[in-house]
């Protein structure tokens, strides 16, 4: 372990008080000390509702949470803070997408377009909208690799189609969609662009004004920051347009008997008390990341990747699913072992302190699409190293051994 890798390690605490060597950081990754940190700080010296009071306390707090805001719309690249809506996670981001737009302007005999590689999350919620208002979902396949042909969409696209859905980086397979390129032949036609960027935010540079999508969607806790906290992009002119998702305390301007006006945005979508202390610690968050740099924070994953990669290409009872270039594999390795299931591997890795995901990864469609049922993921952070990726791919190696294979 190098001096650098040491001094990473040291900053978060479950990594320092735990031996697991944790590599699933598709799903979620471990806080460093300053994210605790902040979060902790906050319920200290700042607990109270933001935007709800006159005092000192509730001041402080609505500062730190619009500051926050502003914190998160300039780590993306949006053109203004309003843009920017507190979530729970990703999952709600979409969600809040799907109602607030989607119900209201997708109609009888329009068409959705969805990627065959979408999470669950940015997959569902269409076909909900599709089933509540009469649309028709139309899905992009992509080939054995999970690479997407743009000809493939032209012929999908249509005069009705009103929205595609495309995620940035598969959290299966970890491959770059070029999201641009769709925004530009979605907006030629009319529709608009509701990107999942979970697996994108957290390992490589986004400008979601490059991009030019209409709706981004991220976790904050698979970036380092605090569960409970996520963010939807919209563009403000979509997002003023748009009714409010959830109704009740603070998403209001006045309310009587006969009239109800709402808040501007982005507080018109944000009912309830708020997730002020994650708002934070998902700032912290960008804070730590920034520290390092996101050019640093890509270099370390493409090189434990490929580290991985190049040596299960050499294993002939493993099998690597999507690119088999490392290149196009973004932080997840998806893979097989002959003739042992998922489940068993992550077992056997586990008795080694090693800890991976199997299943369908939330994305059971992209998994058909390329015929098999469910896969092991193993999944990168920077903090990450490589005597830790040798003992990972030591312990896999002697998978099928452990099998009686």
């Amino acid at each position: 372990m190098t001096d650098t890798d040491r001094k990473i390690r040291e900053e978060f605490p479950l990594l320092m008080r735990d031996d697991t060597i944790y590599l699933d950081n598709a799903a979620t990754t471990q806080k460093p000390e300053q994210v605790l940190d902040a979060e902790r700080r906050f319920y200290e010296t700042m607990n109270a509702n933001p935007m709800r009071g006159l005092y000192d306390l509730s001041l402080a707090a609505t500062d730190a949470y619009e500051e926050a805001r502003a914190k998160v719309a300039s780590f993306i690249g949006a053109g203004r803070s309003e843009e920017i809506i507190f979530t729970r996670n990703a999952t709600e981001g979409v969600n809040l997408v799907a109602y607030s737009y989607g119900l209201h302007n997708i109609k009888r005999g329009d068409e959705i377009i969805v990627s065959v590689a979408e999470h669950h999350s940015n997959f569902l919620p269409w076909k909900n909208v599709a089933a509540m208002t009469g649309a028709t979902v139309r899905y992009w396949d992509c080939d054995e690799e999970g690479r997407f042909d743009p000809d493939v969409l032209d012929g999908l696209i249509t005069d009705r189609t009103r929205l595609i859905a495309i995620t940035h980086v598969s959290n299966v397979i970890g491959r770059i969609n070029d999201v641009a390129e769709v925004a530009r032949r979605a907006h030629a036609a009319g529709a608009v662009v509701c990107c999942d960027g979970a697996q994108s935010v957290p390992h490589m540079r986004v400008d979601v004004r490059a991009l030019d999508v209409d709706f981004f969607a991220f976790s904050g806790h698979k970036m380092y920051a605090p569960m409970g906290i996520g963010v939807v992009y919209g563009k403000y002119d979509l997002l003023d347009a748009m009714p409010p998702f959830l109704y009740g305390g603070e998403m209001i301007e006045s309310v009587t008997k006969e009239r109800t006006t709402y808040a501007e945005v982005p507080h018109k979508f944000e009912a309830g008390t708020v997730n002020a202390a994650g708002a934070v610690g998902l700032a912290a968050a960008i804070d730590y990341v920034n520290s390092y740099g996101m050019d640093f924070i890509e270099s370390r994953e493409r090189e434990l990747t490929g580290h991985v990669f190049d040596a299960m290409k050499e294993m002939p009872e493993i099998t690597v699913i999507g690119s088999q270039k490392s290149e196009e594999h973004h932080g997840i390795i998806a893979f097989k072992v002959e003739g042992v299931h998922p489940h068993d591997v992550t077992a056997i890795l586990s008795d080694a302190c090693i800890a991976v995901r199997a299943g369908h990864h939330c994305a059971q469609p992209l998994h058909r699409q390329i015929g098999i049922m469910s896969s092991t993921r193993v999944s990168f952070s920077f903090y990450n190293n490589l005597d830790e990726a040798d003992e990972f791919l030591s312990a896999i190696s002697g998978v099928r051994s452990r099998m009686g294979l």
